[in-house]
């Protein structure tokens, strides 16, 4: 189910949208007004990975649409959403969204996406005037080399691991190629966005940086004043004023990103300058202004199973990595409609860890013996792959302390000897 204002006037050849979860709703609110100022007529669409507040009205916001993550194209939800953090799920739906916003408006031409941590500060027609000729547009985190070997290491090493191009801005055309590179970017993102970048994955970003190899119609736009943020002020010079315009590298500031997810560029090499700094104070102020003092704190309805307890990290990882347990339970979110839910193999789990001491069973595929041995060793709780569950033998002899200890402990013992 989506919430939308009249439909004429979402029938624009122009669409940007962002994504977030209820507690970004404020930011939102910064984009979606900053967006209209210049461009009144843009259509703007919050994609919300969420439950709404009940103090929320559409007719009383700058966006145009809501449109709620389970409209989109995505099979066994709940099992899918589980397997997310927020931030993996608010950016694994980024291409869904593309492709629902082009099949449901059919006078749409082309969508911008932008973070909702961003806000315009000069026109966008520049942007749109590149999607006249290509299928899409890309900003990367940085256009000029770092010059110290501390910034090199802070910085481009961290943008090799996370992206050469920064997805908080992309822009797609309804074009043969812009709906194949929507169709490839979706299919990615749907089994394989996650923030995991010791297997080369980084959110929807990552996959990224394969377009200059698989598409042809592509942009790269090296405006300056383009996707400003803390990893690149160390090569872009502010100045100006945020009551009047400002300049990025003498170029008007088109928009800023102000991102404070990913340290890439650390607070000791002092970029911040007096304007940077009035800008995030005004950002600060426009944010409390839109309410993020009562919208701050509310926490995502994906964090918890339906009993009202909170999900870790751990069991995400578990269940997202255990056919087995996907399998036994899938709802994992279910606690009340079934007799043995996950949160309960959860708990029964957590007594095993708690007598033999951080237990991880199975058999991990991405993680080789040497490394199943010093993660266990160092008690890490994001260890990914494959477990071997407790089987439903052992459920029908949960009563028995002592076999439950021995299945773990053989697991256990299986991985230092290697098989």
């Amino acid at each position: 189910m989506n919430s939308q204002k009249n439909l004429n006037d979402l029938n624009n050849t122009v669409h940007v949208f962002t994504s977030c979860t209820s507690c970004y709703i404020p930011k939102a609110r910064v984009l979606a007004e900053s967006v209209k100022k210049f461009h009144d007529s843009i259509t703007f669409h919050l994609v919300l990975s969420d439950k709404l507040p009940h103090f929320f009205d559409l007719q009383d916001e700058y966006f145009d649409s809501v449109i709620f993550i389970e409209s989109l194209d995505i099979d066994n939800f709940p099992q899918w959403a589980f397997k997310h953090s927020v931030v993996e799920m608010c950016t694994a739906v980024k291409p869904l969204a593309f492709r629902k916003i082009f099949s449901t408006y059919s006078e749409c031409q082309k969508i911008i996406f932008l973070d909702p941590d961003t806000a315009i500060f000069s026109s966008l027609d520049g942007i749109l005037d590149h999607l006249e000729d290509n299928s899409i547009l890309l900003t990367p985190h940085q256009l000029e080399p770092e010059k110290t070997e501390e910034k090199i290491r802070d910085n481009e090493l961290a943008i090799l691991r996370h992206g050469i191009f920064n997805l908080g801005f992309i822009g797609v055309k309804a074009s043969l190629e812009g709906h194949k590179f929507i169709d490839w970017w979706s299919d990615r993102c749907l089994n394989l966005c996650f923030i995991d970048p010791a297997n080369g994955i980084y959110t929807d970003q990552r996959w990224i940086d394969l377009v200059p190899s698989y598409f042809e119609d592509f942009y790269v736009i090296r405006d300056p004043g383009c996707n400003v943020a803390n990893w690149n002020l160390s090569n872009r010079i502010l100045t100006g004023d945020v009551n009047t315009e400002i300049f990025v590298n003498e170029s008007p500031l088109v928009f800023y990103h102000f991102s404070s997810s990913q340290s890439i560029m650390s607070d000791k090499h002092d970029v911040v300058n007096d304007v940077s700094g009035s800008l995030l104070q005004w950002y600060q102020k426009k944010s409390i202004d839109m309410d993020s003092l009562k919208y701050g704190n509310l926490e995502s309805f994906y964090n918890f199973f339906d009993n009202g307890e909170s999900i870790s990290n751990q069991a995400r990882i578990l269940y997202r990595y255990s056919k087995k347990l996907q399998e036994l339970f899938p709802n994992p979110y279910d606690t009340k409609t079934r007799k043995r839910s996950f949160f309960d193999w959860l708990q029964l789990n957590n007594s095993i860890q708690h007598d033999i001491g951080s237990l991880y069973l199975g058999d991990l595929e991405h993680v080789n013996h040497h490394e199943k041995i010093s993660a266990l060793s160092k008690n890490i709780d994001l260890l990914k792959g494959e477990i071997n569950i407790i089987t439903a033998e052992m459920a029908a002899m949960e009563s028995s302390k002592f076999w439950k200890l021995r299945t773990a402990w053989f697991a256990l013992k299986s991985i230092f000897k290697g098989e």
